[in-house]
């Protein structure tokens, strides 16, 4: 059983089973990670915490917690996005012990089931950080993340027993709630190779030469406060406050080392990764993501999404790269738009959301299909026919994107969209889409993009290891 007694979940490969089970230790033992950082367990147990003495975070990890991180760390750089979802029905209930491996040849929250909630926030390192803290700074993070995903505190001493004249390890606000499926996923910013020209962390060498900002495009109001960063932490969950607990602990963590840039709240996924999951809707109503790349295709996942041994460089083989946009949607126009119209735009009926061609919602769309005037039934400056893999050499993408709603404009006009994101072996392919997209596709009149970021992603990790290990050791 699961700590908090639910029935815990595990994914194997593409399969997903229950079954009961006794966390894992998520520590390594000091002669696994001999970092020179401090233990942090009490020497007894708590309900569900291994037995063995954890490696624990390091001392500036823990100094990080002890509460200047808090004020500086969620107090910094620009948010995008304030409002939360309601609490979703597997809170404390049968979905509460979903949990997914933190270990694997893949970072999870990729190929993953999208989860409903999301919270993703961008770091800037500091400018006196060595190399040496950088490394820190990542085996700490992979410390408390793996604790995070099995639904426990970010140390043993966690919440409660860190002693009552010392600010607590955990700020406590995801106990008893259970892993609610959290994935955590790591991304490095180009910046972290190379800023301004300066080698900063001896890593510009191992750059893989793919690795490009998006060329800007039609309707990109960019704003640079709120764009790329040299670090990215995705957090995804079915409980919106195990996610923003996640990305809030990792900031008081990084407190004296990196600080966030921007972020994003996210609800309601905008596409579904597995067959399992039904086409969710937009905020325009649609149907979306209904051709996505689903984790039971693990040969699309190959040939699209993760970059190849031929590709490169060694330490980034089996990663991907992160592409996240924030597209803002202009949701009164689209309103107002009567439906004929609608569906000419986005080239399926909005209601089962076939292609116009005819079929179901997951027939292939026929673009050479016309109606009895002699006219394509699927307008050439739609949607589908700008997006599909037929109209871009073959490009497909993992779509993992979220709605958002940020409150209301000083018009009254709702501040909402799309944070897209898209996993790719290549972010030129993504480019590649966009473009053929963004040329006269009638969609395009709808959106206004603020935000757009690339980052890689490195590939999964062994226990005993921490996220990026291969490009520090390459």
């Amino acid at each position: 059983m699961s700590h908090n007694g639910a029935a815990s979940w595990r994914v194997k490969g593409n399969d997903v089973a229950t079954a009961d089970h006794t966390p894992q230790n998520p520590d390594p033992t000091p002669e696994e990670s001999d970092t020179g950082s401090i233990p942090t367990d009490t020497g007894s147990a708590r309900h569900g915490e291994p037995d063995s003495v954890p490696r624990g975070l390091s001392r500036r990890g823990l100094l990080g917690l002890m509460g200047a991180g808090l004020a500086a760390g969620l107090g910094a750089g620009v948010p995008l996005g304030a409002g939360l979802k309601a609490r979703s029905a597997g809170r404390g209930g049968q979905d509460s012990g979903l949990e997914y491996p933190f270990y694997g040849e893949h970072q999870a929250g990729i190929a993953t089931p999208v989860q409903d909630q999301m919270h993703i926030a961008a770091f800037d390192v500091e400018d006196d950080l060595t190399r040496d803290d950088l490394i820190e700074l990542l085996q700490d993070w992979t410390y408390a993340s793996r604790r995070m995903t099995m639904g426990l505190d970010v140390s043993a001493a966690g919440s409660f027993d860190g002693g009552a004249y010392m600010p607590p390890d955990d700020t406590g606000e995801a106990v008893e709630l259970g892993p609610q499926g959290l994935t955590v996923t790591f991304g490095f910013g180009k910046s972290l190779f190379e800023l301004d020209g300066v080698d900063r962390f001896g890593l510009r060498e191992h750059t893989p030469a793919e690795f490009a900002d998006l060329p800007k495009m039609v309707n990109d109001f960019i704003e640079p406060a709120l764009s790329g960063g040299d670090l990215m932490v995705q957090a995804c969950s079915n409980d919106p406050q195990v996610a923003v607990h996640a990305i809030r602990n990792l900031t008081r963590i990084a407190f004296g080392r990196a600080k966030i840039r921007w972020s994003q709240l996210g609800f309601g996924r905008t596409s579904s990764t597995s067959t399992a999951q039904s086409t969710p809707r937009n905020l325009f109503g649609q149907k979306d993501g209904t051709a996505n790349i689903k984790a039971e295709n693990p040969e699309e996942l190959e040939e699209h999404v993760w970059i190849p041994s031929s590709q490169g460089p060694a330490w980034a083989v089996g990663g991907t790269y992160f592409v996240g946009r924030r597209v803002a949607m202009t949701i009164e126009i689209w309103d107002s738009v009567r439906l004929e119209e609608q569906e000419r735009v986005t080239g399926r009926d909005k209601r089962a959301g076939a292609p116009l061609s005819g079929g179901e919602e997951f027939t292939d769309p026929d673009f050479a299909v016309t109606d009895d005037r002699g006219e394509p039934r699927i307008d050439e400056r739609s949607h589908v026919f700008r997006t599909h893999p037929d109209n871009n050499s073959g490009i497909k993408m993992l779509r993992r994107g979220y709605n958002y709603v940020d409150g209301n404009d000083e018009l009254g006009r709702l501040n909402a969209g799309l944070f897209f994101i898209a996993f790719v072996k290549d972010p030129d392919r993504f480019a590649t889409v966009h473009k053929n997209m963004a040329r006269d596709d009638l969609f395009v009149e709808y959106l206004r993009t603020t935000s757009s970021s690339v980052f890689i992603v490195p590939p999964g990790i062994e226990e005993g290891t921490y996220v990026g290990q291969g490009l520090f050791e390459s």
